[in-house]
Parts: C-alpha cells; structure tokens; sequence
C-alpha cells in the first residue's frame, strides 16, 4: 500500500507517513487574533477526536496568536500562509509545528527560501498545497484547462523548489472540488513521490453535500491505500468535519474505535418514531470511546434478524420494544424506556461483555 512507505514525517507529537495511523485535520473558523474564542474551539476539537489543527495566520498579529494559542490546546499546530511570507516566518517564530503554503502565491523563490530557511532552522514541516482554483496560467494553457495532470504537475515543480533549496520535511495537498478530478490526482501523484499525502475536497459544501462528495473522493482515495491525513470540509461547525473524518475511516476499516450506528429506513411497518429515536442515539454515543454496532430497528417482527451483526441493539414496536445482543431477544420493555435501558446497557460495558 502506498501509505505504508512514504516518508515518515513528525507534526509536533503527531507521526504521518510510514504506515501510521491516519491522521484526523480540521481548521478553526474562529479569528486567530482572537486567542481565548480560538482556544475554545480548538478544545472543542479536541474532544471530537481531532489529531492535527490548522488555524489562519492572515496578520501579523494572528501569527504572533499562536504562541498563546498552543500552550493551552493539547494537538500539533498548524499555520495556514497565504500571500505574506513573513507571516509564515512570523508563525515559525511563535511556535507553530508545521506550516501550509503556496509556493505559487508565496512571491519570489527568494521569498520562499526564506521561507525555508525559517522551517529548516527548527525543523518544522511545511506542507506544499495546491488546488484546482490557484493553478497557474501556463499550466492551465498547457492542459487545456484544470485537469488532474496538471495539478500533479504544479505540486512537483514546487516541491522540486523547496528540495532544491535542501529540505525535504515535506507534506503534499492536491486539493479540487471536482471529486473525479480530485482522485484521479491523487492516484498520479501517489505514484510519483513518497512525501505524505494530506486528502480533502476542498469547497466540497455544506454538510450534507460537502458529506456525501467527502465520503465518495475521500473513501475512494483512502481505500486504494493513498493518503497519510485527511480533512472533511464542511461549511458549518468544525465538530461536523472531525465527526465525518471518523466515520469515513471506521466506515474503511482505517481507524477502531467509537460506536457505530445502524439503523433501518421507516417504512409502512414502523410504529414508533424511528428518525428522532435514531437521532438520540446517536447523540448519546457521539463521545463513547467503545468500539462497538448498536443497532436502532423500527419493527419488531424483522428487528432481531436483520440487528443480528450489531453487538447491542433495540427494537420498537407499539407501545413496547426489545432489547437485542447479537441478534437474540433479551427483554421487552416500554416503548418510552427504550433509550434509557439502551444507555445504562452501554454505561456497563466492559471488553467484550455487557454488564
């Protein structure tokens, strides 16, 4: 699998590339600048199961944030440059553990080796980035337009600048909001170059639309063994990115760990209120840490069977409802206490047993 040898590369306490587990990225929506809403939110994050967080950096005084910032959250963290390469230098200066350019928007190669020269110092990780909405005009010409090719083409050109400036602590993003596009670059470049590869559809939209062209260009990525970190984005509350992450690796087989749902579709049988059933939860065991399936079934004549995968399970009938291990009938109980008795059987889970 091409994961399993590109290049190990250490953001802060967080190891990529080399086989390591899949790391999970999401990015502030706070104003930098803003150091005790930024913190808050990273926390936040934190808590969600995100690994890496990556913060704007477009003033001097964001840059100079960060230094604040880090001493109170618990992940690696990120400076994300675009335009001023002093603000890049800025955010070394203060801390950051890796920072995100484009070489293309950075200025001159003088610029960049600045640039460079600041990460080289303290050996802190920059990650090349390219999209599909900043490719250059010549590469565009070249192509006849934004193609997969190209944008393989632009990521080497600059990382073969920053080599050629003698470092090599190097992450790569190709990023499109073209799902297609987007894959087809990655199986390129994952061919063409051992760096870490960090995975996203950038613009990809809001959370549903932004959800499903995640899951299709990250899951079809991912399952061919590319990719080192990934971010889902979303225009909405950050939580929801880290929260899609997981799933899409659980979903893959990438990552253990956290309690999976399953649920039936309603149909004519249904009795109960199936959808706000499943909602609560999926609410309740958002933050268990229990690698475990938990089915929510809305008939109790084909419940039992088809929950019969899932290690704990209810099913709701009119007025009463049942609890389900692996596929067998444990009790009945009222239709309103389905939820409680659900949530004190996962309070007393241990290993592999139900209390």
């Amino acid at each position: 699998m091409y994961r399993d040898k590109t290049k190990v590369i250490n953001i802060g306490s967080c190891a990529i590339g080399g086989g390591n587990h899949i790391a999970i990225q999401s990015m502030t929506n706070t104003k930098t600048e803003d150091i005790k809403a930024t913190v808050s939110q990273i926390l936040e994050l934190e808590n969600a199961g995100c690994d890496i967080i990556r913060c704007a950096v477009p003033t001097m005084e964001a840059a100079e944030a960060l230094k604040s910032i880090k001493k109170n959250i618990h992940i690696p963290l990120v400076a994300d440059i675009h335009f001023d390469y002093k603000l890049a230098i800025e955010a070394i200066e203060n801390g950051a553990d890796k920072i995100r350019i484009n070489p293309g928007n950075i200025g001159s190669a003088d610029k960049v080796k600045a640039v460079v020269d600041a990460a080289k110092e303290r050996n802190i990780p920059i990650r090349v980035g390219v999209n599909s909405g900043s490719l250059e005009k010549e590469i565009i010409e070249e192509y006849g337009g934004v193609t997969a090719e190209g944008l393989v083409e632009s990521a080497i050109k600059k990382v073969c600048m920053i080599e050629d400036m003698g470092y090599d602590n190097l992450v790569i993003s190709i990023k499109s909001s073209d799902v297609l596009m987007c894959i087809k670059a990655h199986e390129i470049i994952a061919e063409k170059t051992k760096y870490p590869l960090h995975v996203g559809i950038t613009e990809s939209g809001t959370v549903l639309s932004g959800n499903i062209k995640s899951a299709i260009g990250l899951g079809n990525i991912l399952y061919q063994g590319i990719g080192d970190t990934i971010r889902v984005s979303l225009t909405g509350n950050p939580v929801e990115e880290v929260r899609s992450a997981k799933l899409i690796l659980r979903t893959l087989g990438l990552r253990k760990g956290g309690v999976t749902v399953v649920s039936c579709p309603t149909c004519g049988r249904t009795q109960i209120d199936l959808i706000s059933l499943a909602g609560k939860v999926e609410e309740l065991v958002k933050d268990m840490d229990l690698d475990i399936k938990v089915a929510v079934m809305g008939c109790v004549v084909n419940g039992p069977g088809e929950a019969r995968e899932a290690d704990i399970g209810i099913a709701g009938g009119k007025g009463e409802g049942l609890l389900i291990k692996k596929g067998e009938i444990i009790k009945k109980v009222p239709e309103d206490k389905l939820l409680d008795v659900l949530k004190e059987e996962l309070e007393g889970f241990h290993g592999e047993t139900f209390a």
